[in-house]
């Protein structure tokens, strides 16, 4: 099948804020004619968690070309090294291997369909992703633990850039959000500033 426009999956839905301590990224997937992006491959209960799920796709942990970290928190990249011959993308380079290339995160194209901007709020560095599908703007982004917020984030660096970060991306019309700890969502009215 021939598509024009990304296809997105979830890998794995993350979590936080638990009794037992347990915290998980939700890990997307973008597929973009022979570019297969992971977003956010962090803390999870085993490589099983991300390399199941892809394997269910019918791709391998090799078939991965970009890995987005959203921001650096190690709950967001602990599991970066399943993919060792992807490049790395975050608010300032691209990796791979030992090739560390200076660039800006606002409005770099991975690929025709899948592109970064600078979100900050949760951190100073935060990231959000892209992905133009046949649906419409799917955006992966921490600018929102899950659908209902928190509506004021215990952990920003800076709550007016958030709240400008969440204008901005709820002004991109987005299909669906895909947030830092939680399933992807549609953005409504209610949805947190």
């Amino acid at each position: 099948m021939n598509h024009q426009r990304a296809i997105v999956d979830l890998l794995y839905e993350g979590y936080a804020g638990r009794k037992d301590h347990r915290v998980a990224p939700t890990v997307g997937l973008i597929r973009d004619r022979g570019v297969v992006v992971v977003v956010d491959p962090g803390m999870v209960p085993s490589p099983a968690a991300i390399l199941d799920p892809l394997s269910a796709l019918g791709l391998a942990a090799e078939d991965v070309t970009d890995v987005v970290f959203s921001h650096h928190h190690p709950d967001h990249t602990l599991s970066a090294a399943l993919f060792v011959h992807a490049a790395f993308h975050d608010h300032w380079a691209t990796y791979r291997h030992d090739v560390w290339q200076d660039r800006d995160a606002e409005g770099f194209k991975i690929s025709a369909n899948v592109s970064l901007i600078r979100v900050p709020g949760h951190s100073n560095e935060d990231i959000a992703t892209l992905a133009s599908t046949e649906d419409g703007l799917v955006v992966f982004t921490h600018a929102w633990w899950t659908a209902a917020g928190p509506a004021r984030d215990p952990y920003a660096s800076d709550t007016e850039a958030l709240s400008r970060s969440r204008v901005r991306i709820l002004g991109l019309a987005p299909r669906l959000i895909v947030p830092g700890h939680g399933p992807w969502f549609e953005p409504t009215r209610d949805t947190p500033l």
